[in-house]
């Protein structure tokens, strides 16, 4: 296939021309899917902080996670110190522990909510596990609604606890944490806030691995090479006369 522009000829073979298509079309959508993680993101972003700035929100038995997520509450009851959890394999900066997990009755609602006291190390003796006592006196509490600790790989049976107490699971279930403790629990956790008193490690972050900028940085990477892979086409492809 022979074309013309400018005074200028190029000749195209119909194996160049395919191979030319398929490369530029996904490096676009690459390009356009970056684009459009980076607007999600910020969107993301947006929401945690709109959560922050709003006042401490009650819970109630129809609490909607979707919409009060990162919002603040404000909790008055006890902390039941003979049955809690540790979330295994939490890596922060690099290395190894659990999340403490523990239950909080809340006086009010006559339930319970499970609270994430914070990071703690893994002992060189995993079978050592960490001292996470703490007084089950009545007490008003602050944290933030979230999400439990998400895992990237769900194998079977991780969400078993392990018999004795405190007792130490993978993945959390809620419906299986619940069964355990022989109660009805919320379905999310309580972030312990920086402040309070008897927790451990807590960097509650803005959950976002890559920021949107990042995305958009390589959402011009992929265009850039778009760009590059056509002039080499059309390069390669010209014929002087």
């Amino acid at each position: 296939m022979k074309l013309t522009i400018a005074k200028t000829e190029f000749q195209f073979s119909v194996f160049s021309i395919s191979l030319y298509v398929v490369l530029i079309i996904l490096l676009v959508s690459l390009g356009f899917w970056q684009l459009g993680r980076s607007e999600q993101k910020q969107v993301f972003i947006n929401k945690q902080l709109l959560s922050a700035d709003k006042e401490a929100l009650k819970l109630t038995d129809t609490i909607d996670l979707n919409k009060s997520r990162y919002r603040t509450t404000k909790l008055t009851g006890y902390f039941e110190s003979s049955k809690q959890f540790l979330i295994d394999n939490q890596i922060v900066n690099g290395v190894v522990g659990y999340f403490v997990i523990t239950p909080f009755k809340i006086l009010e609602l006559d339930r319970s909510v499970l609270v994430n006291r914070g990071w703690v190390r893994l002992n060189k003796d995993r079978r050592v596990l960490p001292e996470i006592a703490i007084e089950d006196t009545k007490r008003t509490i602050i944290g933030r609604i979230n999400h439990f600790p998400a895992v990237g790989f769900h194998l079977e049976g991780a969400e078993i606890p392990t018999e004795n107490w405190p007792s130490v699971v993978q993945v959390v279930d809620v419906k299986v944490l619940a069964e355990k403790l022989g109660y009805s629990l919320f379905p999310f956790q309580i972030e312990l806030d920086k402040t309070m008193s008897d927790g451990y490690s807590r960097n509650w972050k803005n959950k976002t691995i890559m920021p949107p900028e990042k995305h958009i940085a390589y959402a011009v990477q992929w265009f850039g090479l778009a760009i590059t892979l056509t002039v080499l086409f059309f390069g390669f492809s010209r014929r002087r006369k």
